[in-house]
């Protein structure tokens, strides 16, 4: 436990810049304090104490504004920046070293039995407002783009963004934490139908 505690700091040192001191973020952190109110609500699901899972992950979203369920599984150096309206659902697996900014959704689509919720690849960023929903995989090193909806799986080191989402880079080629250089799909469909509309009046006039 004292082992996951600590990575779980370092991870928030090797990922905010804004992390001034440990008593800083000890203190302070919601996002990490949700971690660790599901660590033991968490132990108590896996002890069959899942009634007292249950309220102390209640409590923990009453203090953090992030409700992870006590059934989720999840590695080590996960960071949880901000943190307000994060929700992780009961059958969601979380890899290592992944990223959630605030308002991020992990969940179903209320359609599944068993197995309901995405499973995480490490090193996976998913920016604020996104929403990944259903049983499926996103690979690792994976990036989401601010309020995506991403409804069926992703390859590794693929970018997606939209709603629904489409992958619009491959091999990680959109630094991890520069939103504002996420390619816009929608914003490229419209010029491409802007330049076939210039086009066709272009045709016409020469008529």
């Amino acid at each position: 436990m004292f082992g996951q505690i600590k990575r779980d700091i370092k991870a928030v040192f090797e990922r905010d810049p804004a992390a001034k001191s440990i008593i800083e973020v000890f203190l302070s952190y919601s996002g990490l304090h949700a971690i660790w109110w599901y660590r033991v609500s968490h132990w108590l699901y896996k002890h069959k104490l899942t009634v007292t899972a249950r309220v102390v992950s209640q409590l923990g979203r009453h203090f953090t504004g992030v409700e992870i369920h006590p059934g989720a599984i999840i590695g080590e150096g996960l960071f949880i920046d901000h943190g307000m309206g994060v929700i992780i659902g009961e059958t969601t697996e979380i890899g290592d070293n992944v990223t959630l900014y605030q308002g991020v959704t992990l969940g179903g689509t209320g359609k599944e039995c068993g197995k309901r919720h995405p499973t995480i690849g490490n090193n996976v960023l998913v920016g604020a407002g996104a929403k990944v929903l259903g049983s499926f995989k996103i690979g690792d090193n994976a990036l989401i783009g601010s309020n995506a909806v991403v409804l069926k799986p992703l390859e590794p080191w693929s970018t997606a963004v939209g709603v629904p989402a489409e992958v619009v880079r491959l091999k990680g080629e959109v630094p991890p934490l520069e939103h504002d250089k996420l390619p816009d799909p929608i914003r490229e469909h419209f010029d491409k139908l802007e330049a076939k509309i210039e086009e066709l009046e272009r045709k016409l006039s020469e008529r």
